[in-house]
C-alpha cells in the first residue's frame, strides 16, 4: 500500500496531522511527530500527551493522517483504524522500533497507536499541473525557508 515515495515523505516529514472524530461527531486534528512505518500497510505513533486523540480513537478508531513534504509540495494521506496498545502490551518488535527511533522519549510513552491502513494516496500541489518540476519547487521553497 505504501509506495517508496510515500515512505520517504513519512520518514522525512514525519510530523503528521492526525484527524479523528470526537463523541459529538466533531472533527479533531492533532499533530504527532513520533511516526514509524512498521510495514507496507501499518504505521504507528507513540502516545506521549494525546488524551483527546486517545479518547476519540476509543470511541471511533477511524482516522486519517496527512504528512506534507513542504519543499516538494506533496503530501501523503493515509486512512485506517487506530488501535491503542499500552507499551506493556505491545509486541517486542513495536517496542524495539520505538526504542531505536525515539529512545530519548521512551519514558514518556504510555501507549502506541497502531494504524492498520485501508487507503493511502499522494496529494500534489496544483503547481505540478502548471508544469513545475519537483526540483524547482524544492529549490524555491528551500530558499524561502532559509530566508526565515
Amino acid at each position: 500500500m505504501l509506495t517508496a515515495e510515500m515512505k520517504f515523505i513519512i520518514r522525512n516529514f514525519n510530523a503528521g496531522a492526525v484527524a479523528t472524530v470526537d463523541a459529538e461527531g466533531r472533527p479533531k486534528v492533532s499533530p504527532k511527530a513520533t511516526f514509524l512505518i512498521l510495514d507496507h500497510a501499518t504505521i504507528a505513533f507513540a502516545n506521549i500527551r494525546s488524551p483527546g486523540t486517545i479518547a476519540n480513537l476509543r470511541f471511533n478508531p477511524t482516522l486519517e493522517v496527512c504528512f506534507t513534504d513542504i519543499l516538494a509540495r506533496k503530501a501523503v494521506r493515509v486512512s485506517g483504524a487506530g488501535e491503542v496498545v499500552l507499551v506493556s502490551d505491545a509486541p517486542a518488535n513495536i517496542r524495539d522500533s520505538f526504542q531505536e527511533g525515539w529512545d530519548y522519549l521512551a519514558d514518556q510513552m504510555s501507549a502506541f497507536i497502531v494504524i492498520t491502513l485501508t487507503a493511502a494516496e499522494m496529494i500534489l500541489s496544483p503547481a505540478y499541473d502548471r508544469g513545475l518540476e519537483e526540483a524547482d519547487l524544492r529549490n524555491t521553497n528551500l530558499r524561502k525557508l532559509n530566508a526565515l
